[in-house]
């Protein structure tokens, strides 16, 4: 189907606006920007066809726009430095876990500085406590709340190589052209930036005046450019923190008790264990005994023969159904009444699920002689830092964090739960430790995205939709991370914080899109003692899958098109925008066989609008296809995907990101969730926790771009997620006829549960109780 074509909004463009920043005194060229406020984001015109909802805080004032803030007055410390080799070198102070931000940070200094982004080095930054809220890399705000920042400090660094030029070459500036790293004059003559590096630099800091250069003249920005890191990933060249060789820091691993957070009690035979091939050391801390080996096998057999006797740990006893009580116990009240025919309602579960990343938790710590020394991919390092600072009776100053490129976070590497462990062994043992967590630690004791309900409530009146009401409720998100600082951290950790934190993160992510009238989304949590964290951003994915249901459902009881009803109802013609494309490329509409079905979702947050259109396939030959050792069930034959995400630095990476979380959505709509039994969750790796595999795949997967002529980036990272999860329950609701008010829908068909023998065989034993050290 053709969809309705769209005017184009009118461009809010700041690239010729004055931007002011510091020529830093030092013997080369260094540059910092210091950064003005910039306009607030505003959705352009608001839809017609229904009854207009109030402002949502989220458009105006969002997490994205949170971030940029709180950073704003420490950019100047964030600088671009031009060596005399002619390269440029640039310390980002952010973790690149594979999202690709080293490629696009060196993309936007090469533009600025009319450079091949080869010419630029970017390095992760060390721990910074000076930074305070600019070391923190979470929400999908790195680029947006780096953009601006690091394009004034690379534009005032060019000009001031051309000023040095111009003076060098008694030629006037207007008549000097740069490109790779070459000024060029009147008559051919040319200076590299090499020679100009002493030149440019000044004796003393002042401040400069600089424009950015115009859109229309990029040449990198918004062009495809592979991650920097690719080729030495699927190599193996790549060192992740497992393959560093830090003197002395031999493999360590901790036997971790049966139970959620439960601690060693005593231990009956660490001798025996000490005097294992191999081993080194066998210690007992916080969350259990560590074993240091000279092999990582031999610590893991070290650690497989230890016979432990544990405490009860925080959640004995408990189950998948009695925490879901706990959790419907505190569900608040909907407000409007419940009207038979005129109101649209549901109530749906999701599930635990694992936040383990591809590289599991790792940490290398060196602390001796009053220092500590860590090597690990930390989000929020500087919280870390002050907290092991606090741990080992340290001052901040003798911790050094040095921030290494990780293999996936998702949300898992804001916490600091591997460092802070090898710390505190270290300090115990005197001697430097490799700390790895096995998959088992990372899916049992780990980070999970907490349990939660979401209920819905619409009310319908004629062709209005005069109310919408959502009550989300959950197992607490831990932001015991604060936002990059040790203050609002120890905020997080104190009575009543953790409340204030999630209802400010509640508000300033989730918004409605359509107009629906008098609308409320409401966030309630239980703590209740669980290790969780924002995996995939925490509340979007859930609220979303809720809320697509429903909104096929009032669709439904209209006598609507699902697409088309969407498309009346948004708010505005940017986020139709986006709707029409996954319409038209993916086909909206077309006759498909019984049991497969499409279905639309969509999603705005972190500055952007983002729609996904999937086929799903339930009919029995597929759902009940047999693969060794696997959970098959429907299948996504086919992801359309169609994102306005503000100007987009790579596309080729921004694209990756996406299908990167359409993958993660079909694992957490269909397959993937723990399964808590007695206090302990029974998957121990992807084996048995069935992220999505090849099989569940999509055979076609598309990522379309709308360009909306917005002139700064919003946030990637998330966009794939939320939509696919709302697109994926609707086409399955279709296909089967079944509304699913659980997910992922597999979630209550478990494989039987054994437990991972070891190497070599250790029998069980009363004291150490199942084996959950594999």
């Amino acid at each position: 189907m053709s969809a309705p074509t769209r005017a184009r909004t009118e461009r809010r463009d700041v690239s010729r606006r004055r931007f002011l920043g510091y020529l830093v005194a030092a013997p080369t060229l260094v540059v910092a920007a210091e950064v003005g406020r910039q306009h607030l984001f505003a959705p352009p015109g608001a839809s017609a066809a229904a009854i207009p909802s109030p402002p949502q805080v989220a458009d105006a004032y969002d997490l994205l726009d949170a971030v940029r803030d709180s950073s704003r007055p420490t950019s100047a410390l964030i600088r671009v430095e031009v060596n005399r080799d002619g390269t440029v070198s640039f310390q980002l102070p952010r973790s690149d876990n594979g999202q690709g931000i080293i490629t696009s940070t060196a993309m936007i200094i090469a533009e600025e500085m009319d450079l091949d982004p080869d010419q630029v080095t970017v390095t992760l930054a060390d721990s910074r406590p000076e930074l305070v809220f600019n070391q923190l890399t979470g929400g999908s705000s790195t680029t947006f709340s780096t953009y601006t920042p690091i394009r004034v400090a690379a534009a005032i660094a060019k000009g001031r190589l051309l000023d040095a030029a111009a003076a060098l070459l008694q030629q006037d500036v207007g008549t000097l052209t740069s490109r790779a790293g070459l000024i060029t004059g009147a008559g051919g003559s040319a200076i590299p930036f090499g020679e100009l590096t002493e030149a440019a630099a000044v004796d003393a800091t002042r401040s400069v005046e600089v424009v950015l250069k115009p859109r229309e003249e990029f040449t990198v920005i918004g062009t495809d450019r592979r991650n920097a890191q690719a080729r030495d990933i699927v190599t193996g060249r790549k060192q992740f923190i497992a393959d560093m060789k830090i003197p002395d820091a031999l493999p360590t691993v901790i036997c971790r008790g049966p139970n959620l957070n439960c601690a060693p009690v005593s231990v009956a035979n660490a001798d025996e264990v000490r005097s294992m091939p191999g081993v080194t050391d066998v210690v007992e801390c916080a969350t259990g005994v560590a074993v240091r080996a000279h092999t990582y096998g031999q610590a893991v057999d070290g650690a497989n023969a230890l016979r432990v006797r544990w405490d009860a740990g925080t959640v004995e006893g408990e189950n998948d159904e009695s925490v879901l009580q706990k959790v419907r116990a505190a569900e608040l009240p909907l407000a409007v009444p419940s009207v038979p025919g005129e109101t649209v309602e549901g109530d749906f579960t999701f599930y635990f699920r694992s936040s383990s990343a591809l590289e599991t938790n790792t940490a290398i710590a060196d602390v001796r002689d009053g220092r500590c020394e860590i090597w690990t991919s930390l989000k929020i390092p500087i919280t870390v830092q002050h907290d092991i600072a606090e741990q080992l009776g340290l001052p901040v100053n003798a911790v050094t964090i040095h921030i290494v490129p990780g293999g996936g976070s998702f949300g898992r590497r804001l916490f600091g739960d591997a460092a802070k462990e090898a710390a505190e062994i270290s300090q115990k043992l005197g001697k430097p430790v490799k700390l790895i967590w096995s998959r088992a630690d990372d899916s049992r004791q780990g980070r999970v995205h907490p349990m939660a309900t979401s209920r819905i409530r619409a009310v319908v009146a004629g062709e209005s939709v005069v109310s919408f009401e959502q009550r989300h409720t959950g197992v607490s998100c831990d932001f015991g991370h604060g936002f990059g600082d040790a203050v609002t951290a120890a905020a997080a950790k104190a009575p009543l914080g953790q409340v204030s934190v999630a209802e400010a993160i509640w508000e300033l992510t989730q918004a409605t899109p359509y107009d629906f009238g008098a609308q409320t989304r409401v966030l309630n949590e239980v703590d209740m003692r669980f290790n969780t964290g924002s995996m995939r951003n925490v509340y979007s994915p859930d609220v979303c899958t809720a809320r697509d249901l429903i909104v096929d459902r009032i669709a439904e009881k209209m006598g609507k098109d699902s697409y088309e009803f969407r498309r009346e109802f948004l708010r505005n013609d940017a986020m139709r925008a986006v709707l029409d494309k996954v319409a038209e490329e993916g086909d909206w509409g077309r006759s498909m066989p019984d049991g497969t079905a499409q279905g639309i979702g969509f999603h705005v947050e972190y500055k952007g609008f983002a729609a996904c259109l999937v086929e799903i396939d339930c009919r029995p030959q597929t759902v009940d296809r047999e693969v060794r050792q696997a959970r098959t069930g429907p299948r996504v034959t086919k992801a359309v995907f169609a994102v306005d995400g503000g100007l987009v630095i790579n596309p080729l990476g921004f694209k990756a990101q996406i299908m990167g979380g359409i993958n993660d959505a079909i694992a957490m709509t269909l397959t993937s969730s723990l399964h808590l039994v007695d206090g302990h969750f029974l998957e121990a790796s992807w084996d048995n926790y069935f992220y999505t595999r090849q099989w569940n795949t999509p055979l076609d997967l598309q990522v379309h771009l709308v360009d909306n002529g917005r002139p700064e980036p919003g946030g990637a990272g998330e966009f794939g997620v939320a939509p696919t999860c709302g697109a994926i329950a609707n086409a399955y609701a279709r296909a089967t006829g079944r509304v699913p008010d659980h997910f992922p829908i597999l979630h209550h068909e478990p494989l039987p549960f054994e437990p991972y023998p070891t190497e070599p065989p250790v029998p069980p034993s009363p004291t150490n109780g199942l084996d959950f050290v594999r």
